[in-house]
């Protein structure tokens, strides 16, 4: 082989080796053809992709209800009539407030009764009294001062009776039997009108009083969801009368039984009531939040574009070095979007001013 050929051989084999480190070289580093201007950058946000623990959500319905600790139901303590009603339902009252008065013979019996126990209490403490003085004298016997001291305890027992149900009935004068209330609270309940007769044995309150500074939500939960919820879980309520008002509690207790009609669950969350805003029998919705056991890469739910029934990730490089990449969701709860495969935690993505990114480099 002359040189002429070798040097020819060497030159087009040193050709073939630059093209192909030039192959090679662009394979690393693709180029779109696209920048970013510096216009266009300023409506960009880049977020780092985070590996987090997913969240997960449970939305719940149901009520409103008054605090079972904070409630008094209060029944009639003697028959008779109503004379006098003093409040409406859902009226505010102070302890102690009259809310009602029955006239009662069953009172005008316990008038009765104190009289003849105070006139007894009168004569057996006469009686007493004039047989110590004759024991001292020698007079009476031991047993008959003895027996006279017992007369007089027997009197006194009596009057502390009739006097303690005049306090635990609230008995006035003309035999006439108060209602008050025994806590501050609201009136739930009113079950009474003037003329009304009622009996002493009736099954039903006639008032039922509540304080509202601290309430109840019952949620329902259905068979499908009683594995996911335990007790301490993050609770946000909003209701239909103040829908921008998230209220924060805590799971704190789980009915263990299943309503045979509707098949669901009771759990209750607790909340501060601040201005009396929740009312008993208001309907509420209720977002259970917990963490699975598990982590993955999390991204801004707008970060994520739908097209063509796949999901997009803008993964940003640098200004000329922009990917749009498929990826496969696990779960979006709230703003938070967590990725099952298709990212990496450390990679940078577009969040805001993608949308014009994309268009410009898929149409």
């Amino acid at each position: 082989m002359n040189i002429k050929k070798i040097i020819l051989c060497v030159f087009i084999a040193a050709i073939f080796a630059l093209a192909s480190c030039e192959g090679a070289k662009k394979e690393e580093t693709p180029a779109t053809g696209f920048t970013i201007s510096d216009t266009m950058m300023k409506r960009i946000k880049i977020d780092t992709v985070k590996n987090t623990l997913v969240l997960n959500e449970i939305r719940l319905s149901g009520k409103v209800v008054a605090d079972e600790e904070k409630v008094l139901k209060i029944f009639p303590l003697a028959g008779g009539t109503v004379m006098e009603v003093n409040v409406e339902l859902g009226d505010y009252v102070e302890q102690g407030k009259v809310l009602a008065i029955i006239k009662s013979t069953e009172v005008a019996d316990y008038d009765r009764q104190l009289s003849d126990a105070q006139a007894n209490l009168q004569i057996a403490q006469k009686n007493a009294d004039v047989a110590a003085d004759m024991y001292k004298s020698k007079l009476v016997s031991e047993k008959e001062y003895i027996t006279s001291q017992r007369e007089l305890e027997k009197a006194k027992s009596e009057a502390t009776r009739i006097s303690e149900i005049f306090k635990i009935y609230n008995i006035g004068k003309n035999s006439q039997y108060i209602i008050k209330a025994p806590i501050a609270g609201f009136i739930l309940e009113k079950k009474i009108n003037s003329g009304m007769q009622i009996r002493s044995d009736m099954s039903e309150s006639l008032f039922t009083v509540s304080q509202l500074s601290d309430v109840w939500v019952l949620a329902n939960v259905y068979e499908s969801d009683i594995s996911k919820i335990n007790l301490g879980y993050e609770a946000s309520v909003t209701t239909l009368s103040y829908p921008d008002k998230i209220l924060k509690g805590k799971v704190d207790k789980i009915y263990n039984v299943l309503d045979p009609q509707s098949k669901v669950m009771k759990v209750r969350v607790k909340l501060a009531n601040e201005g009396n805003l929740l009312k008993p029998e208001m309907f509420a919705y209720v977002l259970v939040s917990f963490s699975e056991d598990k982590q993955l890469p999390s991204v801004p739910s707008k970060a994520v574009i739908f097209d063509k029934s796949k999901n997009f990730i803008m993964v940003y490089t640098d200004r000329s070095h922009i990917e749009t990449r498929e990826v496969e969701i696990y779960k979006s709860v709230g703003n938070i979007t967590y990725i099952k495969s298709g990212l990496k935690a450390g990679e940078r993505i577009m969040s805001e001013g993608h949308m014009l990114i994309y268009d410009q480099l898929n149409d």
